[in-house]
């Protein structure tokens, strides 16, 4: 069977959900209600190429078309589109904004293949602008604009950060980065420095400091981002790794203890480090 003939089976098969004698959960759904199953499984995809598992990433990789197929049928049952107009529209997509593929543009490297992706999208954000009123239409988008904030907090400072790197806003060397980091670290120690002493963890800070110090973590991150984006790392990916690390080792701790016949509450915090220590040397890294 070609590639074709099975897209056009998986297709009518979403049809079949939707029509009358279908699957009453697929028919109840709608473009609201499916919105979470679209991040769920998109998280999934991520899930399984952080862990080289090919044959759940094939598995997952169908969740996430179907996802578009779900969509696309729901669309056209309203008399939206169809899924026909999205093939459409992203293979005109792919030859618009690869111009030093399909046209006369040259991009020698990634970095000029991205300078004409965003000089492109800005020619389309420029084209979409309402049409009454000159002065409207060729005045340029702000370069943010286009930067959902739909998205986790993480991969929208990557993005926007990400922007402003390629109009030249951007520390000319990674060092810059880690003392920005050493300032905001400073300044955030300095809020809590004016805290009681009362011995509590963790820490109670008043609600007229809380704003300033939500603000402090929030530049961390921010800086954390960028050294991430510095060094090519995408930082959702990295974290999703760390809470894994962590949840490994943290759930050997865990087994070690029951093991002993006592539970996390019933052990020191001294006692929890040691066993910390092992699991860290325990640990096979994975490749």
């Amino acid at each position: 069977m070609s590639t074709g003939a099975k897209f056009e089976r998986v297709k009518s098969i979403m049809a079949r959900l939707r029509a009358p004698g279908g699957c009453p959960w697929d028919r109840e759904q709608t473009f609201d209600t499916i919105k979470r199953y679209t991040l769920e499984e998109t998280y999934e995809v991520l899930e399984a190429i952080d862990n080289r598992d090919w044959k759940e990433l094939t598995s997952e990789l169908g969740d996430l078309l179907l996802q578009v197929l779900f969509y696309a049928e729901m669309a056209q049952e309203q008399g939206s589109f169809t899924i026909d107009d999205v093939l459409d529209a992203l293979s005109d997509k792919l030859i618009y904004r690869h111009p030093h593929v399909f046209g006369d543009t040259r991009a020698d490297d990634s970095a000029q293949v991205l300078r004409n992706w965003e000089a492109l999208k800005e020619e389309e954000k420029r084209k979409s602008l309402p049409t009454s009123g000159e002065t409207l239409q060729n005045q340029p988008a702000l370069l943010l604009q286009g930067v959902t904030n739909k998205m986790p907090a993480l991969q929208e400072a990557h993005k926007i950060s990400s922007k402003a790197a390629h109009v030249g806003f951007d520390w000319p060397e990674v060092q810059g980065l880690f003392e920005k980091l050493s300032e905001e670290t400073r300044e955030l120690q300095e809020h809590l420095n004016g805290l009681p002493a009362a011995g509590s963890n963790p820490p109670q800070i008043p609600q007229e400091l809380r704003a300033q110090v939500e603000g402090e973590v929030g530049d961390l991150f921010f800086v954390l981002v960028n050294i991430a984006r510095y060094l090519s790392v995408d930082p959702e990916s990295a974290l999703r790794k760390t809470n894994r690390k962590f949840r490994r080792r943290f759930g050997w701790l865990e087994e070690q203890l029951r093991e002993q016949g006592r539970t996390l509450e019933q052990a020191t915090l001294e006692e929890m480090e040691t066993l910390w220590q092992r699991a860290k040397t325990l640990e096979v890294p994975k490749t």
